[in-house]
């Protein structure tokens, strides 16, 4: 299955754990994919996400022809170092507005090829958002 989304992913506990990141064409999933790499997240996949299950977890890479690069709005598309794969912990939905964003929200979550993964609301443009994406997939699990 393609999803129109990007995926991040951080280094943790031995393997690479990753972000679906998804939204609306124009609503922020790029921007924020760049400013994850700056909080030390590696590049999966940008604007296009092959999703598929196996071994009871969720995976996603690029498809070959958008491999290793990044659309950023204002600049164009651009090479960026990826990783070829990862596993899929968390999703990410771009919300229109910091008001769309509940303050305790409730858990989510989002089934994708029988699987089902927690799934956040966050406002891509707030200046903490790629902290806030480095904290929710480092506490995954964690009581709320």
């Amino acid at each position: 299955m393609i999803r129109h989304a990007g995926l991040v992913a951080l280094p943790l506990a031995g393997g690479w754990r990753g972000v679906l990141i998804e939204g609306p064409s124009g609503g922020g999933k790029s921007d924020l994919a760049l400013r994850a790499l700056d909080e030390g997240f590696r590049l999966v996949a940008d604007d296009r996400v092959i999703v598929w299950s196996s071994g009871g977890r969720l995976w996603g890479r690029a498809p070959e022809v958008l491999s290793v690069l990044l659309e950023s709005r204002g600049v164009g598309v651009l090479p960026q170092a990826a990783i070829p794969f990862c596993r899929i912990d968390l999703a990410i939905r771009c919300e229109a507005s910091p008001e769309a964003v509940e303050r305790c929200p409730a858990d989510e979550t989002l089934e994708l090829a029988d699987q089902t993964l927690p799934l956040r609301a966050l406002w891509p443009f707030d200046l903490a958002a790629p902290a806030k994406l480095r904290r929710s997939i480092e506490h995954l699990g964690a009581a709320r």
